[in-house]
């Protein structure tokens, strides 16, 4: 495999020319030793540690021969360990290694829509499922929500299509619901994300199961924050709701629904600190008439 040069066809300033030869040359010998059993656990790991470092990796990675199938190897071999729930802290952090090398790949323009065409982010699904708190599983969870996650990032339709023919949102609301913090905040970015796109928002509004389910959860989000704040959190759920008040059903089934913790002074203190999640807030208020001060 050839190390192509930076995008601009110049060595990065302040960085000797040889160190940047010698840590590329580093990135290929890890990725050729993916291949083998014996010397993949060290270079998932030194890979996953170092995947920012070099932008082309993400190209190597989708690119190379072989190296695709060996990840998804070790997504498919950590299967058995889910059920009976017996994962341990070294297979879970192994496994992880693998998975943010995939959202690598899922967060790149040029490999993002191969990947998905490959339908790989199904892999993840048995991870999602789980339910088990313990901290191997947590971390499976989280690592497997950020690939979703760095897919949905960029908008882009063809990706929220792919997830509305997936399970993907009652999967990101039980985690909203029964989730750590950590992971009910990337599970409601998603959910958010879902929701900006129209397609998104109208599958979701287009019944009142889906509308009511939705809604059910960020009712009882709400009611957590009010008791736990978390300003991150907060500020995907005002968006999501925002965005639902942008259909003319939802709309009007919020007008009856919206917990009156959004409608108080419950989160005056966070709003007045995220001058963009207030900015969302008050167009919520506005999409229902009611007060803003």
């Amino acid at each position: 495999m050839s190390t192509p040069l930076p995008r601009d066809g110049a060595v990065t300033p302040g960085k000797n020319p040889e160190d940047e030869k010698v840590d590329e040359a580093k990135f290929l010998q890890w990725i050729v030793e993916l291949r083998s059993y014996e010397t993949r656990e060290k270079a998932l790991l030194e890979l996953s540690k170092k995947r920012e470092t070099v932008s082309e990796l993400p190209i190597w990675l989708w690119y190379s021969y072989g190296t695709m199938a060996c990840l998804i190897q070790e997504v498919v071999s950590i299967y058995p360990a889910i059920m009976p729930p017996t994962l341990t802290a070294i297979q879970s952090n192994r496994v992880c290694n693998a998975l943010a090398l995939m959202q690598c790949v899922a967060s790149n323009a040029h490999t993002r829509k191969p990947f998905l065409a490959a339908k790989i982010p199904l892999y993840l699904y048995p991870f999602l499922h789980t339910t088990k708190s313990t901290r191997p599983f947590e971390y499976l969870r989280l690592t497997s929500l950020g690939v979703i996650g760095a897919l949905v990032k960029h908008d882009e339709e063809e990706v929220i299509k792919f997830l509305l023919s997936t399970e993907i949102i009652p999967l990101s609301l039980r985690i909203m619901e029964h989730g750590s913090e950590l992971s009910k905040t990337v599970a409601t970015f998603i959910l958010q994300k879902i929701l900006t796109d129209d397609t998104g928002l109208n599958y979701v509004c287009q019944t009142y199961e889906r509308f009511s389910h939705v809604a059910m959860v960020l009712g009882k989000m709400v009611i957590t924050l009010s008791k736990e704040p978390s300003a991150r959190l907060l500020k995907h759920v005002i968006r999501c709701y925002s965005r639902l008040s942008d259909n003319t059903r939802a709309l009007q089934a919020l007008v009856q629904c919206l917990p009156d913790q959004l409608k108080d002074d419950t989160f005056k203190n966070l709003l007045d600190d995220d001058r963009s999640t207030k900015t969302y807030w008050r167009a919520l208020m506005r999409n229902l008439k009611l007060p803003i001060d």
